[in-house]
C-alpha cells in the first residue's frame, strides 16, 4: 500500500484536514511500502510518526526543510540515506529495523541539529564497537538509545577511532555477505510456494470443473438436499486442506528479515481478502425460496420476519387472485387469500398515521352478493403481518335493541301551589259502588 492524498487528508483531521499547511501528522500502521509525495504535499511537516509500516527505504522527505522528528520505527529501513535536506533534524526514531550497514549514519553528519538518534533492535547494534563508533562520527549528537553522550566517552571514541571504524567495516561485510544469502533463500522459497499455488489453482480449476458436471448429474438423479450435503462435505474438506497449509505456514522456522516480514504481511492479506470474498459471495447468492410446489399449492412464507423502519421504496407488491406477495429488500412475504379477490381493483398505500403498509382487495363478486372488501396490513415497525375484515355498520331493529330516550324519564303530574288557574281541574270519578245507585244532577253533592 503506498501513500495516496485520500488517506493523508484522512489523517489530518485535526488541521481541518487541510494538508499544505500541516505540521503533524501520524501515518503508524497504515501498510505503507514505499515513502513518497510527503515533500510536495506537506513542505511545512515538523513531525512525522510513520512506524510500525513496510517501508524499505528512506526517500522523499529531503524536501522537508522544517522537519524535527522523524519517527520510522519497526519497518523494513536496511541503511541511513536522503535526510541532508532535512535541516532542523533534531530526533531520529529508526528502532527495530533492518540496519546492518552501519557506516551510513556518517550521511547524518549534515544534519547539524540532530540531537537524539534511537537505534536499538537494528543488527548493527550487535556489532563490536558500534557505540563508539557512533559516537565518533556523529559530533552533534547528544543521546544515543535513550543514553546520554558524555564529553570523556566522546573523547575516548575520537582516540580510538581508527581501530574501530576497521572493525566495524569487516562486521558490515560479513553481515551483507549474510544479508546477500538470505535474500537468494527468500527469493527461492517465495518461487516454490508460487509455485505450489499455481498448482493448487490448477488442481481446484479442475475440481470445479469436475464439481460441476458432478453437480448437473446430480441435480438430473438425485434430490437437492442430498446435492447440498455433498457440497457441504467438498467444501468442509477444502477447509481442512486451507488449515493445514495455515498451520505449516505459521510453523515454518523463518529467520526474521525484511523479505520474511513482508511475506508475511502479503499472506494475511491474502487471508483477509479470500474471507472477504467469501463473505461476498455469501451475501449475493440469493437462496432458493419455495414459493409454489411442484403440484402448483402456493405457501404462506414469511422470510423477512422481523422488519423496523423501513423504506416505502424497499417493497415490492404483487397481488395475485388466490394470494398477495410482498417482497422486502428482496426477501418474500407470501400469504395465501382465504378468499379469491381483484388483483385489478387493490391498492396498496402506506397509513400516514400508523406507517402500515396497507393493501386493499375487493373480493370477486359472484352473483347478486354484495361485494366486501378484504384488508391486509403490514405494519412497518413491527414484525407482524395482519389480516382484518372491514364491514358497514348496519342498524336493524330486529337484531339490535337500543332504548328509547324519550321514555327515560316518566312524566309526573304536575300539581303545584301556584294560581288556582294553573291548576288543573279535578275530577271525581264516582265509583258504582251499588247496583241501583242513580245519579242525578239536580241533587247537590253530599259533603
Amino acid at each position: 500500500m503506498g501513500f495516496t492524498e485520500d488517506l493523508v487528508r484522512r489523517r489530518a483531521e485535526h488541521n481541518n484536514c487541510e494538508i499544505f499547511s500541516l505540521e503533524e501528522i501520524s501515518l503508524h500502521q497504515q501498510e505503507i511500502e514505499k515513502l513518497e509525495y510527503l515533500d510536495k504535499w506537506c513542505r511545512h511537516l515538523k513531525i512525522l510518526y510513520l512506524q510500525n509500516n513496510l517501508i524499505p527505504k528512506i526517500e522523499n522527505v529531503g524536501k522537508l526543510k522544517k522537519l524535527e522528528y522523524l519517527n520510522v520505527a519497526l519497518n523494513n529501513i536496511e541503511r541511513i540515506e536522503n535526510l541532508e535536506g532535512c535541516e532542523e533534524l533534531r530526533k531520529l526514531d529508526l528502532t527495530a529495523n533492518f540496519i546492518g550497514e552501519l557506516s551510513s549514519i556518517e550521511a547524518l553528519k549534515h544534519n547539524i541539529h540532530l540531537k537524539e538518534l534511537f537505534l536499538v533492535g537494528n543488527p548493527c547494534t550487535e556489532f563490536e564497537g558500534y557505540r563508539q563508533f557512533v559516537v565518533a562520527t556523529l559530533h552533534q549528537l547528544k543521546c544515543l538509545d535513550s543514553k546520554q553522550i558524555e564529553r570523556s566517552e566522546r573523547i575516548q571514541a575520537l582516540q580510538n577511532y581508527p581501530e574501530v571504524k576497521q572493525k566495524i567495516r569487516e562486521q558490515e561485510q560479513a553481515y551483507l555477505l549474510k544479508r546477500a544469502r538470505e535474500k537468494e533463500e527468500a527469493q527461492r522459497k517465495m518461487q516454490k510456494r508460487r509455485d505450489k499455488k499455481q498448482k493448487q489453482m490448477e488442481s481446484k480449476l479442475g475440481f470445479d470443473r469436475w464439481k460441476l458436471l458432478f453437480k448437473k448429474k446430480l441435480d438430473s438423479l438425485q434430490g437437492k438436499e442430498k446435492h447440498q450435503a455433498e457440497r457441504e462435505e467438498e467444501q468442509e474438506s477444502w477447509r481442512t486442506v486451507e488449515d493445514d497449509e495455515d498451520k505449516r505456514f505459521w510453523e515454518e522456522p523463518t529467520p526474521y528479515t525484511p523479505e520474511s516480514r513482508l511475506e508475511t504481511h502479503r499472506y494475511m492479506e491474502e487471508k483477509r481478502r479470500a474471507k472477504e470474498n467469501v463473505r461476498e459471495s455469501k451475501k449475493k447468492e440469493k437462496p432458493l425460496w419455495t414459493l409454489v410446489t411442484a403440484e402448483g399449492k402456493v405457501l404462506n412464507v414469511n422470510v423477512p420476519k422481523y422488519v423496523r423502519h423501513l423504506d416505502t421504496s424497499l417493497l415490492d407488491i404483487d397481488v395475485q387472485p388466490t394470494y398477495v406477495r410482498v417482497m422486502v429488500k428482496g426477501k418474500p412475504f407470501q400469504l395465501v387469500l382465504p378468499e379469491e379477490v381483484k388483483p385489478d381493483s387493490s391498492s396498496a398505500k402506506r397509513s400516514q398515521t400508523t406507517g402500515h403498509l396497507v393493501i386493499s382487495m375487493p373480493k370477486v363478486c359472484w352473483g347478486a352478493f354484495k361485494s366486501s372488501r378484504t384488508t391486509f396490513s403490514f405494519h412497518l415497525f413491527s414484525s407482524c403481518f395482519r389480516s382484518r375484515q372491514v364491514e358497514k355498520l348496519e342498524v336493524d331493529p330486529s337484531k339490535y335493541s337500543f332504548p328509547d330516550i324519550t321514555k327515560i324519564i316518566q312524566e309526573k303530574e304536575q300539581i303545584g301551589l301556584g294560581p288556582i288557574k294553573l291548576q288543573p281541574e279535578k275530577t271525581t270519578e264516582t265509583k258504582n259502588s251499588y247496583v241501583d245507585f242513580e245519579n242525578n244532577e239536580g241533587v247537590p253533592p253530599l259533603i
